[in-house]
């Protein structure tokens, strides 16, 4: 029997793994529900009893705050997102965007508000801007993050990179960026040149510290909607990939694969990707337009693996169990053939999902 790093591994390498390979991801109120459900406090044994291959440390987590006077979590979680409170219950993370709790029937997000940057009309407005910089890192607690998680390498552990368009975004608006795209493209490349600094010297640093520990890098920027892409791809190609484009090279300078995490219908842009170094590609959103298994997987399946792809739209909330379980078989038969599957929800598991579901998913039905 395999281990589940070797599973994935196995997987990713386009070979056949002894099982298809299995992830998690869920909102906060799922955990509990899980907790609840399993009489524990603990989410790595959760991750235990699912039968999970796969872990995550993220440069965003708590315990790598290094801002003077910034709340420091000890608890070694890679869960903790790095944000702080401020009047009116707003939550601000480390590039200084600004975030609401919005509830609905089943819980609470935090929804982007009040963006810092959506005055900023020129280089020199951005360059008043508090920015980042990769001293307010401090990844001393690295090793003992990653060893109290996967003490003896057996899971597969990635590490989370962060965004770049995304982050972007985040502090002037999506309607802004998009415009400036197209009308002062040096505003918003200027943004992105910051990000992406700070994220390949905060790459660096990680990989002098613990690369030996880490077997695959994540990247995430959502770039589609469920059925187009938010900007056209000779735009992407002309201001945002050519950024991905460095990161990316960076990463692949480690000898470690790298997954791509990006909602929507990323078809028109899949092979740009592959071509700068993506072998992996998240989530796999099945009811965007154009994210069939069979179409993906006989197109791309010998150049890109792929993670993710049970729907957390319409399946995982309102299914029956037999109709997750089936779902998960067909999902592992066709973009699982021969290898290059990491079975997965489709993005995190939302709050509206019956733990039975999710039960029926990870074959604890």
């Amino acid at each position: 029997m395999s281990t589940h790093r070797e599973r994935v591994n196995t997987a990713i390498a386009h070979k056949s793994p002894d099982r298809v390979p299995m992830d998690f991801a869920a909102e906060p109120e799922v955990w509990r529900r899980m907790h609840s459900h399993f009489n524990t406090d603990s989410r790595e044994e959760i991750l235990r009893i699912l039968d999970v291959d796969c872990r995550v440390v993220s440069y965003d987590s708590q315990i790598f705050c290094n801002v003077p006077g910034a709340a420091r979590d000890s608890s070694g979680s890679n869960l903790s997102p790095w944000t702080t409170a401020a009047p009116g219950g707003l939550k601000i993370d480390l590039w200084g965007a600004r975030r609401r709790p919005s509830k609905n029937a089943f819980a609470a997000y935090d929804e982007l508000c009040d963006y810092p940057l959506a005055d900023a009309k020129s280089i020199d407005d951005l360059k008043r801007y508090p920015w980042p910089s990769p001293d307010w890192w401090d990844f001393s607690e690295l090793n003992r993050a990653i060893d109290r998680i996967n003490p003896e390498r057996e899971y597969h552990l990635r590490f989370r990179i962060g965004s770049i368009f995304e982050t972007a975004w985040s502090l002037c608006g999506i309607d802004r960026i998009l415009e400036d795209l197209i009308l002062q493209p040096d505003v918003p490349g200027c943004m992105m040149d910051r990000i992406t600094e700070v994220h390949m010297e905060n790459l660096k640093r990680v990989m002098e510290i613990a690369g030996d520990k880490i077997d695959m890098l994540y990247s995430y920027d959502d770039l589609a909607g469920q059925q187009d892409l938010l900007m056209s791809p000779q735009l992407w190609r002309k201001t945002v990939k050519v950024r991905q484009e460095k990161l990316f090279a960076l990463a692949a300078g480690y000898g470690k694969p790298l997954m791509y995490h990006c909602c929507g219908n990323i078809c028109p842009l899949i092979s740009d990707l592959i071509d700068i170094g993506v072998n992996v590609l998240d989530p796999i959103q099945p009811l965007a337009l154009k994210m069939d298994f069979e179409t993906l997987k006989r197109t791309y399946g010998d150049r890109l693996a792929f993670h993710g792809g049970i729907d957390i739209q319409q399946l995982l909330p309102k299914g029956l169990p037999r109709q997750i379980i089936d779902e998960a078989k067909r999902a592992g038969e066709i973009l699982g053939a021969n290898g290059g599957y990491i079975l997965a929800p489709a993005h995190h598991i939302q709050a509206d999902t019956p733990v039975e579901n999710i039960m029926a998913l990870y074959g604890c039905h």
